[in-house]
């Protein structure tokens, strides 16, 4: 558990917990650039979701 935990989130020196945001791979080249350029990097999580990682023991 702990390392798929780790592997798709990553916890910033503040404490936010942020994810890769879906549909980043091959079925891009439907997509409109602004829809490409919205998806890239990573976004936040959801204030439930980053309670339930955060309270995991030994996940970060």
């Amino acid at each position: 558990m702990k390392k798929s935990i780790t592997t798709r989130f990553r916890v910033t020196k503040n404490g936010k917990v942020m994810r890769r945001t879906m549909a980043q791979c091959h079925f891009r080249s439907k997509k409109s650039s602004t829809q490409i350029h919205r998806i890239q990097g990573m976004h936040q999580t959801s204030h439930a979701i980053s309670e339930k990682i955060s309270k995991k023991p030994g996940s970060f």
